[in-house]
């Protein structure tokens, strides 16, 4: 008896319960209609089957890749793009209505639909360059992917019930018939730059050279004035000096022997000249200048003092 009376209530609770995980949404149906919606975990209370059937869906975010399809650019290039999405059952009732299945399977077939719609709408609105250009200021991914989900978000939520939560590029490619017209314009868009940067560095080289040769016309003439102060000066104390030549021409003639003397006589050498020579008869004592006379009739005192 006690081995019936379990039965009994594991038949009862088998009948007439269902239990709702964390991680999911039931719906119960009556004769094939649904009746209610059960979102709270825990045990929960239904007629027997056929009257009340349960379905569960999964709340949990699902993620769906559409397939690597060829789409149009607004300026006529083929392009392959791929597209995710990470979607919910939003709409429990409205989920079931359209796909009795209740299961994520069920609805992909319709969720590639729209993804593939948005695509192609979206992608037909942008140029090339918004997908694929070296200069990375040009690409748009982020604009695109919100455009799209946008697109995708209303018309799934409307019509089946599905919130898709994001939306992204996953991978671009080139249709092997457009992939050597899109190396020579990427070439094309590097050889432009480099002109741009050659420009650049030659208004820059311009620019020091202009500064250079203003900085060395500054430094020669402040050179040309010291030049000419040092030159005043040294004439100033050239003609002092022509001066005193003129008036002992004798102390002239004594110091050009006196240098001619010490240029001969700079390095080790041997020498056999006539000591009258000039300027060698310096060394034996001739040819130096003559001592100033004394003044006739002038003390002995006064010739000492002077």
């Amino acid at each position: 008896m006690v081995v019936g009376v379990i039965l009994v209530i594991v038949f009862f609770l088998l009948l007439f319960t269902f239990q709702v995980r964390q991680t999911e949404v039931v719906m119960v149906t009556t004769f094939g209609r649904p009746a209610r919606r059960e979102t709270e975990p825990g045990l929960k209370f239904k007629l027997p089957y056929p009257i009340q059937k349960v379905y569960r869906f999964d709340k949990r975010t699902q993620s769906f890749e559409d397939d690597f399809e060829e789409t149009l650019t607004q300026d006529n290039y083929n392009l392959l793009a791929m597209v995710y999405v990470g979607w919910t059952v939003g709409d429990v009732e409205l989920f079931f209505r359209s796909f009795p299945a209740a299961t994520p399977a069920a609805a992909e077939p319709a969720l590639k639909g729209l993804i593939r719609s948005a695509k192609n709408a979206v992608v037909g609105r942008h140029p090339f360059a918004d997908f694929i250009s070296t200069d990375t200021k040009q690409l748009k991914f982020v604009e695109i992917e919100q455009q799209m989900l946008e697109q995708i978000k209303a018309e799934a939520k409307q019509k089946y019930g599905i919130e898709v939560k994001f939306l992204g590029i996953k991978k671009l490619g080139l249709p092997e018939s457009v992939t050597q017209k899109v190396f020579d314009r990427m070439t094309a868009e590097r050889q432009r730059e480099v002109e741009r940067l050659k420009a650049q560095g030659e208004a820059e080289a311009m620019r020091i050279k202009s500064e250079a040769d203003l900085g060395r016309d500054k430094i020669l003439s402040e050179a040309e004035k010291k030049a000419s102060a040092i030159r005043s000066e040294g004439d100033a104390e050239a003609a002092k000096s022509y001066e005193v030549f003129r008036e002992h021409p004798e102390l002239a003639v004594f110091l050009l022997q006196l240098n001619s003397l010490e240029a001969s006589l700079k390095n080790r050498s041997t020498l056999i000249v006539d000591e009258r020579t000039p300027p060698f008869n310096l060394l034996t004592g001739a040819g130096l200048p003559t001592p100033p006379q004394k003044a006739q009739g002038s003390a002995p005192q006064a010739a000492s003092n002077q």
